[in-house]
C-alpha cells in the first residue's frame, strides 16, 4: 500500500498428536497465567480449547507468543509451497495495517488495544440465510488447516507465511448466497479509539474490499484466525483475516466485521483512493508494473542482505497459476491495474 503526501501524491513508504495429559495441563497453566495479565480474556477462552496438537507443520516452528491452534494439513491443491518461512519475528513486526498508522512498525507496536473478545462478524446482502457469527461460530464452522503461502505486497516485497483456517467456501455455503450475488465485499473494524491511523486522510475509513464471488469460491480463498500455529497477533489482523494468495496483500482485509454480498462490484477503498493505480482485480503479475514501479522482481523479507537482498522474479499470480488461472480465461491481464 502506498503513503499520501500533500507535496506529491501517493508515495512508496521507505522506512496430529494428541497432547498427553501432562502437556495440556502444563499449558493450560501458563495461559491461565497469561489470562491474569492483558488480553487474559481473550487467552483464557482460547485455553477452554481440547486436544490442541503440540507441533505445527514440519517447516514451521511455533513461537510460543499466543494461544496455540489444533491444525491438520491442508489438502488442497498449492496450499503448501516448499519454500523457507519467513520467520515468526519479521511477519508479525513488518506490517501494513495503517489503520495503526503508516509505519511499517506501528501495527506492533500499537494493535495491542485492539479488543479482539468480543467480536462478531455480520454476513448479509444478496444471502438467503444472513447471520451474524462470533469468533467461536468459526472456529466450529471447519477444521483448521495449516496452509503455507506466498504473500506478495504491492510495493515490491514478499513473505512466506503458515497461516491457520479454512477456505472462505466453507463460510459461503453456510448463508447461501442467492442467484443475483455476484461479487463479496469485505469491511474490516475502524474504532478511533483504539486505531490512531484513521485519523488520517490516506485512505476513506472504514477499509473496503472484495472479490468476485467465483474467487471468493476458489479453494486457496481463506479465512484465516491463526498464523504458525497460533492464534493471530493483533498486527496481523486478528482475529480473522481474508488471505487471498494470488493477489497483492493489499487484497486481503485484516480484522472482518462484515462480510456483504452483492450484485455490483465494490467500491474498495485503494480504488477509490487511486483508481489509476490500483485496480479491483489486483492480481499479481510481473508483466503489469505499477505506475510508478516494476513489477518484475520482488525483495523476500529475511533473506541474508536486507533491503540489500538479491531479488527474486515475480511469478504470474504469484505462482498459483495452476490453481487459479482458469478464473480469468479470456480476460486481458494486462487491466488487472
Amino acid at each position: 500500500m502506498i503513503i499520501r503526501s500533500n507535496q506529491q501524491g501517493f508515495m512508496h513508504p521507505v522506512p496430529s498428536e494428541i497432547t498427553s495429559q501432562q502437556a495440556y495441563l502444563k499449558r493450560r497453566q501458563w495461559m491461565q497465567g497469561l489470562a491474569a495479565g492483558a488480553g487474559g480474556a481473550v487467552l483464557a477462552t482460547w485455553a477452554a480449547r481440547d486436544a490442541m496438537a503440540q507441533s505445527s507443520g514440519p517447516n514451521v516452528v511455533r513461537p510460543g507468543k499466543l494461544a496455540p491452534l489444533s491444525t491438520r494439513p491442508s489438502g488442497v491443491p498449492g496450499a503448501q509451497t516448499v519454500e523457507k518461512v519467513t520467520e515468526y519475528r519479521d511477519a508479525s513486526s513488518y506490517n501494513n495495517f495503517y489503520e495503526f498508522g503508516t509505519d511499517k512498525s506501528d501495527p506492533a507496536a500499537k494493535a495491542g488495544r485492539m479488543k479482539v473478545r468480543p467480536w462478531t462478524v455480520t454476513v448479509d446482502g444478496l444471502v438467503h440465510k444472513p447471520r451474524t457469527f462470533d469468533v467461536d461460530d468459526l472456529l466450529r464452522l471447519s477444521a483448521l488447516e495449516e496452509r503455507v503461502y506466498r504473500m506478495r505486497c504491492v510495493e515490491g516485497w514478499s513473505m512466506v507465511i503458515p497461516w491457520v483456517g479454512y477456505s472462505l467456501a466453507h463460510l459461503i455455503r453456510e448463508v447461501e448466497p442467492m442467484g443475483s450475488a455476484r461479487y463479496v465485499e469485505f469491511e474490516t473494524l475502524a474504532d478511533r479509539e483504539v486505531m490512531p491511523g484513521l485519523r488520517s486522510s490516506v485512505l476513506l475509513w472504514p477499509y473496503l474490499e472484495g472479490l468476485r464471488l467465483d474467487e471468493a469460491r476458489h479453494p486457496l480463498a481463506m479465512l484465516a484466525l491463526g498464523m504458525y500455529g497460533e492464534v493471530l497477533p493483533n498486527q496481523n489482523g486478528s482475529p480473522m483475516r481474508l488471505v487471498v494468495p494470488w493477489k497483492y496483500g493489499f487484497k486481503s482485509g485484516k480484522s472482518i466485521v462484515r462480510i456483504r454480498f452483492t450484485d455490483k462490484e465494490p467500491k474498495t477503498s485503494w480504488n477509490v483512493a487511486a483508481p489509476q493505480e490500483y485496480g479491483f482485480y489486483s492480481n499479481v503479475n510481473p508483466d503489469v508494473p505499477h505506475p510508478r514501479w516494476s513489477q518484475a522482481t520482488e525483495r523476500r523479507i529475511g533473506d541474508d542482505g536486507g533491503l540489500f537482498a538479491k531479488r527474486r522474479k515475480t511469478l504470474l499470480f504469484n505462482g498459483y497459476e495452476p490453481q487459479v488461472g482458469q478464473l480469468y480465461a479470456g480476460m486481458d491481464l494486462k487491466k488487472f491495474y
